[in-house]
């Protein structure tokens, strides 16, 4: 009885600690800790994208200086990331992960500060802050125009608050930390799971961390959403002083809020990491034993003899290895054309998405906080085709080949796509003194210097003034003076204007020729061109995804097996530097010559752009990247025709054996979202 009722005890103990260590699983809690860092990680990208244009508008920056800050990300992230994939795997990696999780939330709160010390937004050079809508101007027939401009005092004192501009270079420095920070995150944190996940596991693990990151990328960009849509200096001003929406091309939202909010998670996130085990399968009653047990310390310091006196050599021989991995690599001609491939794809994704909420709003006439939920509503049709792909690709048994034919098709339905949004421009806009001569009826003569009509040209108007009215003609003028309005509403409607005798040439009847504030309104005819925008941008969404997995098999069996995780890092490290940095600059170099309107800084100087000749801004942002696209499907065509002379035979042997060209080690890990997950020996970044 004795050693029965003893039986029970130690089984009923057993069983309690079986119950504990369920409950405190340190893979699980792992996994829990890097699934809230992945939404930390998409919080502050989706921030930065949809911020991107605010930063423009508040530091007055051109494209082109924008996507060089939007790079700073990808340069931070390139500085570490080969050395991550390749010798990341033998460090403490949840230390890691949380340490990285820590900077990523430091430069994401950097990139937040400047706006703490900056004085408030003046969102045109005439007039201050929490000035009445009296300081508009008018029409002042027979007044000199040293009424409507500032004096050499002003322009003085202005020039030396302009010098608070350069603190967009804090903004660089915040996104570089925050790259650098970020780099861990993913590939240490999958291959821990794939090491550590009992068999059979690891694709669930996998796929809900991909799941929880989709559901955190809708999260991202309806915060994304609310922040464009609140005043930059909302807590500090009285908004009902601002007479600007965020329809108005000067609209700055609360551009920091997105990076201050994702900036305290992560660092909040990072706490987990460093409580969590190297080995998360090791005993907690063995990992202790091991730091108090005398003869396990004899073992240690012997072993910790051996390493040091090795050392040089061990490094050195680590060292060759990589050297001669590199070799192999870049000698591989296969895996050389899938890199320029995939560069030319994701250079064109990359400067694509950056200014998609410019054009959006350029275009289409639609603030940058509804262009975010649209983005959010995208996120579905990419889980669909992610699914999709990796349940076709098993379910077909595709061969080597096979799989980059298949890409190929998503990669050119994707482009077809692409191709019809240069069917969707809507009409230029109609701009008195820019596309039109300030009658509203004769097309202006050139982009710049119309020359001003009878009916303002004695208005004594400062011509670099950017403040937009719409005539009940249909017709934006640049200013209400230049629009000919002499009167202005009262405090029951300050942003109307009368009398404008710009109106009453241009032939439309009137009885007050009267215009309001802001742009005129796209009409209906490019209101239904948007709708088809969105659903093509759905269906190019939903085929880019398609293609996902496949991009990442190739990636795979086009080199040695022993060299998969280097050739990830290596090809993660050109999408970042030459497609990460390289491609918003050009994107944002080719977008500032399609501007028409330039604002002006305080000394005079030019700003940021008000707006762009819609025709050509669309013509130069879709077609590079159409351009790019259309390079990567020649390059496509190259690479099936070089992998059929290296497989041939090769696959139809593997087919007769049983129809599969990657053993099951490679297909089993394709996890619930379709995504290609290597083992710890394959692989440490999962980033393509």
């Amino acid at each position: 009885m004795d050693e029965c009722q003893h039986l029970n005890k130690t089984t009923e103990a057993q069983s309690t600690e079986q119950k504990k260590a369920r409950c405190y699983d340190p893979l699980k809690m792992f996994l829990a800790a890097l699934s809230f860092s992945s939404i930390c990680k998409l919080i502050a990208g989706v921030s930065m994208k949809t911020a991107i244009t605010h930063i423009e508008r508040r530091f007055d920056l051109p494209s082109s200086v924008a996507g060089f800050i939007d790079g700073g990300f990808e340069m931070g992230n390139l500085l570490v990331i080969v050395f991550v994939s390749y010798f990341g795997s033998k460090l403490h990696r949840p230390r890691i992960i949380g340490i990285g999780c820590a900077i990523m939330g430091a430069g994401s709160i950097m990139t937040a500060l400047p706006h703490f010390f900056m004085g408030y937004y003046r969102y045109s050079t005439e007039t201050h802050i929490n000035t009445t809508e009296n300081s508009i101007s008018t029409c002042l027939i027979n007044h000199t125009a040293t009424l409507t401009k500032p004096s050499p005092e002003i322009m003085e004192e202005g020039c030396e608050k302009e010098s608070e501009s350069y603190m967009w270079i804090y903004v660089l420095m915040g996104n570089m930390l925050r790259g650098i920070g970020e780099t861990p995150i993913a590939p240490l944190g999958i291959s821990y799971i794939d090491d550590f996940a009992k068999e059979g596991q690891s694709p669930i693990y996998i796929g809900i961390l991909q799941s929880v990151a989709m559901f955190g990328l809708i999260g991202a960009f309806l915060i994304g959403s609310v922040v464009t849509r609140m005043y930059v200096d909302v807590g500090f001003v009285d908004l009902s002083s601002i007479r600007i929406t965020p329809q108005d091309s000067r609209w700055v939202g609360a551009w920091w809020l997105g990076f201050l909010i994702s900036g305290l998670l992560s660092i909040i996130s990072s706490i987990p990491f460093f409580f969590l085990p190297r080995n998360p399968n090791k005993p907690e009653k063995e990992r202790k034993a091991s730091t108090h047990s005398h003869g396990l310390e004899t073992d240690e310091e012997k072993n910790q003899t051996d390493i040091s006196s090795n050392h040089v050599q061990h490094v050195t021989l680590t060292m060759t290895d990589f050297l001669k991995s590199m070799k192999n690599l870049l000698t591989n001609h296969l895996y050389i054309i899938f890199v320029i491939l995939t560069l030319m794809m994701f250079s064109g994704f990359v400067g694509g998405f950056t200014y998609i909420f410019k054009y959006v709003e350029q275009q289409y006439g639609y603030a940058i906080s509804q262009a975010n939920l649209l983005g959010a509503l995208t996120i579905p049709f990419m889980v669909i085709g992610m699914l999709l792909g990796g349940f076709l690709i098993k379910k077909f048994k595709m061969t080597t080949v096979g799989i980059a034919k298949y890409s190929f098709f998503t990669a050119a339905m994707s482009f077809a796509c692409h191709m019809i949004y240069l069917l969707l421009f809507c009409d230029p806009k109609s701009v008195a003194g820019l596309t039109l001569a300030y009658d509203g009826i004769n097309p202006g003569t050139s982009q710049a210097n119309v020359p001003l009509s009878y009916c303002n040209s004695d208005c004594n108007c400062d011509e670099s003034v950017w403040e937009p009215v719409c005539g009940d003609n249909g017709v934006t003028y640049l200013s209400p003076c230049l629009a000919g309005c002499t009167s202005r509403g009262g405090h029951e409607n300050p942003t109307m204007f009368y009398n404008c005798s710009c109106l009453e040439i241009s032939g439309y009847k009137s009885t007050n020729y009267s215009a309001r504030l802001g742009e005129c309104p796209r009409d209906n005819h490019c209101k239904k061109k948007h709708y088809f925008y969105i659903s093509v941008q759905f269906l190019e969404a939903f085929f880019t995804a398609l293609g996902a997995t496949s991009l990442i098999l190739l990636l795979m069996k086009n080199v040695l097996p022993e060299l998969k995780s280097l050739a990830m890092g290596f090809h993660s490290l050109i999408m970042r530097g030459i497609g990460g940095i390289l491609a918003p600059i050009y994107f944002g170099a080719m977008i500032d010559r399609t501007c028409l309107k330039w604002s002006t800084t305080s000394c005079g100087t030019r700003g940021a752009c008000r707006i762009y000749d819609t025709v050509s801004f669309g013509t130069a942002y879709l077609g590079l990247a159409a351009a790019l696209r259309f390079l990567a499907l020649v390059l496509y065509i190259v690479l099936i025709r070089a992998m059929k002379k290296k497989y041939e035979g090769k696959d139809t042997k593997a087919l007769e054996n049983g129809g599969k060209v990657m053993d099951e080690a490679n297909l089993a890990p394709l996890n619930s979202n379709g995504h290609f997950v290597p083992s710890s020996s394959e692989v440490d970044d999962t980033h393509i």
